[in-house]
């Protein structure tokens, strides 16, 4: 019998004693207290290695324990003493493992050696790694290289992915669909035609400058929480911070900094937010309507005064394109179509747009809930048309901040694990290497789930993840990926990809980035990126798991020696052995961005790449930042036309990262005991006739001639606006029809789920 959730709202702060007692549970649960001490010297400081677990900044004058909650999970998570050995899978079949959770399986702990698939006993058994890589060599050596898909979870270093990219060029393809295209693709889509840049324009330092702070569609208590640190300072100096998000997040709302022993010992929580305002899902076009709108009448009042204006015409007319055509839209749009869409009041816009007018230098921090919607490209867009109409963008102490979620997934964007030709250098690879790279564009996640559904997909090779349970449509893509002639998961823990095996199925276990990679030339650095786009280098410091674990770019040069013919142009037993060959290749491929690369690892707090805007020049088609016209005030695939279909949200909760769930506990909303539950707004629940505390059914509101239903949702009441409702990710995967993307960047519209809800 599945456990019932218990539900007390919770009223502690982010951070504080909280967080450390959740802490230390995680240390003694994966037994890896041991591993305590080292968080504080080595965990995100210069010499030791960078975190695991989110993309967030690293300071250069780092705190004394410069990691959260989460990232000490990850770590704890990473160096486990737990084993899931050969003597683990020699008791259990396959197909007895997918009856567990996502806990349990990577509760198990780390993997230790490689093993292949048995289809005749259903169980994995030990190879050698040289068996491995021969096997799946001689079996890429016989497909149509566009049949084959090469992805990349976010978490594999600059070293690493670089190699990978070559790795699938070489072969043949491009196809490197990677985590980007499942949550900030939208952002790599919407930036570029707006400010020439796929990329955010705000370093670390800008928040120290800022006098105002926009957060749209971001928990920062679960997915930054290290952000509450540069949060906590803005506060502090009285600025004030603006929150939209359908949900109040404690993160938003109250935090003790555990690096504070009189505010721990107080517990008297910083308030975050000054302002909070929970907007309809999908409404967030609608908000920045709303205050635009404002806005222009706040200038028509400056001007008609004499007072000094609201908009900067100085910065729009010298840097901008399109503005005439955005403020007729703005101006034509009614005030009555914005509340309706946006969920709120005029008078809160209005406020908010005040707080926005009144402040100098503004930075608009954004996550998810802007980008998985179908119109999630135009409502980035849109939040870039409100800090050009202020001229928000270039300045100190301004511009535009998403919020990246995986470690170093922005910087495999950058070192070419893109499917679109378009963002690699081609050219320059194909002088650098001796060979003709293919030149169309490869699949991205969306398109290579479809292939596989049409079975058109002989391989696929995963460098970390859990692809199968990440992506929507699972009732589909399950039994077509059983399809696949071949699939390699590179990973450190088990987990349901694992588990949903092809004809041949292998799993090769690598080491941690807290782990020492020692290779010929002695222990190993590797690097990564984070959201503000500055590369930071990291040094593993703990033995490994084990001693026939591979690192990530040994694994990555084993399949290629064993599928490519040998080319002397890419040394790959040299790069292994000292992967500062493998930063000098990349600096030959990216020289702009990767300058005098081997001599700056240490810089303090990275070395930040060179973004054009933020020196307002602008790498668009216009030459300027171009204000772009958003297509409707809804994001949504629901229309609004139906009172029945409500719209829901997916989200994670505080005890998890990604698909690995650390635990069944929600602290931060109160919720404890089982992730099967959905948030509903109290009227909603008495209006469509389930009792309080009672079990639900969701089913997907299309018509496509596919059902997309589950039951055994626990109903609980909670603030959220009426329309809305929330449920975990990935439990509620199975119901977002792949089909469901955004526009252009073909990201699952997981935000704004058209659903109905009843008694199930």
């Amino acid at each position: 019998m599945r456990d019932r959730a218990t539900y007390t709202p919770y009223e502690q702060p982010t951070g504080g004693w909280g967080s450390v007692t959740s802490l230390l549970k995680n240390a003694i649960s994966q037994k890896a207290v041991h591993s305590t001490p080292a968080l504080l010297k080595d965990h995100n400081k210069t010499g030791g290695y960078m975190c695991t677990s989110c993309a967030w900044a690293k300071p250069g004058k780092p705190h004394a324990a410069e990691f959260c909650e989460n990232g000490a999970k990850a770590t704890f998570w990473d160096l486990t003493t737990k084993r899931t050995t050969t003597e683990f899978f020699a008791r259990h079949t396959v197909t007895d493992l997918l009856g567990w959770t996502d806990h349990d399986l990577e509760n198990e702990g780390r993997l230790t050696q490689p093993m292949r698939h048995d289809p005749a006993t259903d169980k994995y058994v030990a190879v050698s790694w040289g068996e491995a890589f021969a096997d799946i060599g001689a079996k890429l050596k016989t497909y149509d290289p566009k049949s084959v898909i090469f992805y990349a979870s976010g978490r594999a270093s600059l070293e690493t992915s670089y190699m990978y990219q070559l790795l699938a060029r070489l072969y043949g393809n491009n196809n490197l669909p990677d985590s980007s295209n499942m949550c900030h693709e939208t952002t790599s889509v919407a930036l570029p035609q707006s400010i020439g840049t796929p990329v955010g324009t705000v370093l670390l330092e800008d928040f120290k400058k800022t006098d105002c702070i926009l957060s749209f569609g971001q928990n920062v208590g679960t997915n930054a929480p290290r952000l509450l640190h540069s949060l906590q300072e803005v506060r502090e100096r009285d600025a004030p911070i603006v929150v939209f998000n359908p949900l109040r997040e404690r993160g938003w709302e109250a935090f003790v900094n555990p690096q504070r022993p009189s505010q721990m010992l107080s517990n008297s929580p910083t308030q975050i937010a000054t302002q909070y305002y929970q907007v309809r899902s999908g409404g967030d076009i609608a908000v920045m309507m709303g205050m635009a709108k404002a806005l222009f009448a706040f200038d028509d009042e400056a001007k008609r005064s004499g007072r000094r204006r609201i908009l900067d015409a100085a910065f729009i007319s010298e840097h901008t394109h399109g503005f005439e055509a955005f403020e007729d839209r703005v101006r034509e749009t009614g005030w009555d179509e914005i509340v309706i869409e946006s969920g709120l009041p005029r008078a809160a816009l209005e406020a908010a747009a005040r707080t926005y007018a009144d402040a100098t230098s503004v930075i608009a921090i954004y996550g998810m809930g802007l980008t998985q919607h179908k119109l999630g490209v135009d409502t980035v867009q849109m939040l870039v048309n409100l800090l050009l109409m202020r001229g928000q963008i270039g300045k100190p102490g301004a511009g535009i901040c998403p919020v990246r979620g995986h470690s170093n997934v922005q910087g495999q964007r950058t070192v070419g694990i893109a499917e679109k030709t378009s963002l690699v250098p081609l050219d320059r690879l194909a002088q650098q290497f001796g060979f003709e790279p293919p030149r169309e564009d490869g699949l991205n996640t969306v398109e290579a789930c479809e292939a596989i559904i049409e079975g058109s997909i002989n391989a696929f090779v995963g460098l970390g993840g859990n692809f199968v349970r990440a992506i929507p449509e699972q009732a589909l893509m399950e039994p077509a990926w059983r399809g696949l002639d071949l699939s390699v998961q590179i990973a450190t823990k088990l987990n349901r990809s694992h588990l949903v095996t092809g004809r041949t199925t292998y799993l090769l276990p690598t080491l941690v980035r807290s782990e020492i990679d020692q290779q010929a030339t002695g222990p190993q650095i590797v690097t990564m990126e984070d959201s503000t786009t500055c590369i930071h280098a990291s040094r593993g410091k703990h033995r490994p798991a084990s001693d026939h674990l591979l690192s990530e770019p040994a694994i990555v040069a084993g399949i290629a020696k064993a599928t490519l013919a040998p080319n002397p142009k890419v040394p790959w037993d040299a790069w292994v052995g000292d992967y500062a060959l493998v930063r000098d290749a990349i600096e030959a491929s990216f020289p702009k961005d990767f300058r005098d690369f081997n001599l700056r690892l240490d810089e303090p707090g990275g070395f930040a790449r060179p973004i054009a805007a933020r020196q307002r020049k602008w790498e668009t088609d216009s030459g300027k930042a171009n204000f772009r016209l958003p297509k409707a005030l809804s994001a949504s695939f629901d229309d609004g036309t139906d009172p029945d279909v409500l719209r829901l949200v997916t989200l994670r909760s505080n005890d998890q990262f990604n698909t690995t769930i650390y635990g069944h506990a929600d602290r931060l909303r109160g919720i404890h005991h089982s992730r099967m539950i959905v948030m509903m707004n109290r009227d909603d629940r008495i209006r469509l006739g389930i009792a309080e505390g009672g079990t639900a059914r969701i089913t997907t509101a299309v018509d496509d001639g596919i059902e997309r239903s589950m039951t055994g949702f626990q109903v609980i009441d909670y603030d959220i606006p009426q329309g809305t409702v929330a449920a975990y990710y990935p439990e509620c995967n199975p119901l977002i029809p792949l089909w469901q993307f955004a526009e252009q960047s073909k990201t699952p519209a997981a935000k704004s789920v058209p659903v109905r809800i009843g008694v199930g």
